[in-house]
């Protein structure tokens, strides 16, 4: 890594923000992690106080990239991921996945949050075949995140981009699809798109739940409805089930009748 801005020590310089209540932090909460503070406890319990489904979404969701990354790797054969918005380090990152079944893989993260830079020393923890490397940046800039991310993969050779729970922080659609477009441009063919964000009009309880946490003070998440969803892979070979509620997408062999969340998500190949 090069970039002075992607380093550990470079973060834990930023001020982090304990007296409002963070998604990332709240995020890592509700999977059973410890990185949060009592804002986000509070914040996180009492979203869960109305909608205690949220933490089945959110494990689900973690479950959802898991299955993703293990189709990349096997079935794929993607060697390469870049990871925007990847939040805080928890169980089964997208490197531990990947490496995990092809130790050669390299992974860039992409994020901006003070916390998460902070604990990017984890994350940077690499195969000593692969690489992985921590971008500071803001999902609405693609520009630097490819351009730093060029350090480290080969855009000359399919990656995978994977879009986890972020798009919903740009509140406009439009805006979003760009994002998305903007970063798959870059990426040759053969390349993959992951996205998965909660959605509308499937619990009413979610939603309300929601609103109130957007009218918290915290930075808002934005719900989608499934068209949205899916039209973020527009123009893109969707993998079979398409884009499912994520409990859903190829869930493990004899595992339970897989119950329908409020989150959908798919995986598209670019052609």
């Amino acid at each position: 890594m090069t970039d002075p801005a992607t380093t550990p020590e470079a973060a834990l310089g930023q001020k982090i923000d304990t007296s409002v209540p963070h998604s990332a932090r709240i995020w890592n909460y509700w999977l059973g992690g410890k990185d949060n503070y009592p804002v986000d406890e509070e914040a996180g319990d009492a979203y869960t106080a109305v909608f205690p489904g949220i933490v089945t979404i959110a494990r689900s969701s973690r479950a959802f990239l898991r299955r993703n990354i293990t189709y990349l790797v096997r079935e794929a054969g993607i060697r390469q991921f870049l990871d925007v918005g990847t939040g805080l380090p928890t169980a089964e990152n997208t490197h531990e996945v990947a490496q995990r079944l092809a130790p050669e893989s390299r992974i860039v993260y992409v994020d901006n949050d003070p916390m998460v830079l902070a604990h990017a020393r984890a994350l940077l923890y690499s195969s000593a075949e692969g690489a992985t490397a921590y971008i500071d940046a803001d999902v609405t800039d693609p520009d630097r995140i490819l351009a730093v991310a060029a350090e480290t993969l080969d855009f000359g050779r399919p990656t995978a981009l994977i879009l986890s729970n972020i798009l919903g922080h740009v509140a406009d659609h439009d805006q979003a699809r760009t994002i998305a477009s903007r970063l798959l441009a870059a990426l040759p063919s053969g390349s993959y798109l992951s996205v998965n964000d909660g959605s509308l009009g499937i619990d009413p309880v979610f939603e309300q739940a929601q609103d109130a946490y957007n009218a918290s003070g915290a930075v808002p998440y934005n719900l989608r409805t499934v068209d949205e969803i899916t039209a973020f892979f527009d123009g893109l070979e969707l993998v079979e089930p398409g884009v499912v509620p994520v409990t859903q997408w190829r869930p493990e062999p004899g595992s339970p009748a897989p119950e329908v969340v409020a989150e959908h998500g798919g995986l598209a190949r670019k052609p």
